[in-house]
């Protein structure tokens, strides 16, 4: 084991300058010795990319956005890094011979031809990204299968059903028990709804998070795309896996046994654990960081979420049930949705109807190729469009 200090875990960090990119950075900065950040890649913060770049010396930084290029270029001159723009330059850099992990931050639909490009090059994936699997879990799962490369989740709660897994037979599973927080509007009632703002959205209660991964926690929308990746992750079938709401954050997610035993994994609302935990795995590194107590434990409550307040849930079933592109068009309308309330064009409540209409006008592929799936998120973007256009 001391040997394999000797030469850090090289870490690619797609999205370093996201939530999940940062807190990654915390991890490398935590344990020097075990970790050291090669490839850093942004899609338009330059200037904390910049800062990144500086304080962790990786070989490469990638600015997806072009017209940063030459801000950060600039910000760099002085130092031996080199400085690559565009998003073909952060699939290469997903791609890079040196790195031993690639953490996969980036959000949305950007993550997907990024990560296909580390599997294809067997990396081990600390996988950030759900729409990477949401769209083509299908797709990923046997490029997973027919390659070297492995992925370890770093959502809390795939992290969770992970670490429950460890040692277990797939044949020993009845389900999976996706734990959630119920995000702000938990206990708000349906007509309020209809004036909740962004700034009420961004607002959860347990989680410091990117809008686009907040706004999604705060319809359930979220929740669905985790199910459709706990299914690819764990080869579980959508009816075997059930949401629960759970306020406190405190069980990150569960697994219930055919003999009729549940596992558990408990913890602080923390990324860092999960994130630490995908890094170092199979290792589990030691940490000065708080940890959960009993009083945090001492009353932990579950119900069952409210499917007609939150409709994009049930949307999400009834994707993954489909099959084909469904899941894809699901994941484009919703993009599109939750842009379109974030810049104030539409109300809360009007993001499932838009999600609902294009998932009715989009053209249905039973068994879509990677190209297919390009050319469906293209389509379901614009029809997204087209519905914005027509009703504003």
């Amino acid at each position: 084991m001391e040997t394999e200090y000797l030469k850090p875990k090289q870490i690619t960090i797609l999205g370093s300058t996201g939530s999940i990119g940062t807190q990654t950075l915390d991890i490398i900065e935590e344990y020097p010795e075990r970790f050291k950040a090669v490839v850093l890649t942004a899609r338009r913060n330059w200037q904390l990319l910049a800062a990144q770049a500086r304080k962790f010396m990786p070989k490469k930084v990638v600015i997806t956005e072009e017209e940063a290029y030459l801000n950060l270029k600039e910000a760099l001159n002085d130092l031996p890094i080199e400085v690559q723009a565009g998003a073909d330059a952060v699939a290469e850099a997903a791609a890079m011979p040196e790195a031993d992990i690639v953490v996969t931050a980036m959000v949305g639909y950007s993550g997907l031809i990024p990560t296909v490009a580390a599997i294809r090059a067997g990396k081990i994936i600390a996988l950030a990204n759900k729409e990477t699997l949401v769209v083509a879990g299908e797709i990923i799962t046997k490029m997973i299968s027919e390659s070297e490369s492995s992925i370890v989740p770093v959502d809390s709660e795939h992290s969770a059903i992970f670490q429950c897994l460890v040692g277990e037979r797939k044949d020993s599973v009845r389900s999976i028990l996706l734990t959630a927080s119920g995000g702000p509007f938990r206990t708000w009632p349906a007509e309020k709804l209809l004036n909740a703002t962004a700034a009420d959205a961004l607002h959860h209660p347990n989680w410091t998070m990117g809008a686009k991964v907040t706004i999604d926690s705060a319809s359930m929308m979220n929740k669905g795309f985790e199910m459709i990746e706990a299914r690819w992750l764990f080869g579980c079938a959508p009816e075997n896996i059930r949401v629960v709401v759970h306020p406190q954050s405190i069980v990150h997610s569960m697994v219930e046994f055919v003999d009729g035993s549940i596992k558990a994994q408990l913890g602080v609302p923390d990324m860092h654990l999960p994130i630490r935990y995908a890094l170092g795995y199979p290792d589990r590194l030691a940490t000065s960081a708080a940890p959960l107590t009993l009083a945090q434990m001492s009353h932990l409550t579950f119900e069952e979420p409210d499917y007609s307040k939150f409709p994009l849930l049930g949307y999400a079933f009834e994707a993954i049930k489909k099959g084909g592109n469904m899941p894809c068009i699901l994941n484009a309308a919703n993009e599109k949705a939750v842009a379109a309330f974030l810049d104030g064009k539409i109300r809360f409540t009007e993001m499932p109807e838009l999600v609902a209409r294009v998932m009715e006008k989009a053209p249905f592929l039973p068994s879509p190729s990677l190209s297919d799936l390009v050319e469906t998120n293209s389509e379901a973007l614009s029809l997204a469009d087209a519905w914005l256009r027509e009703t504003k």
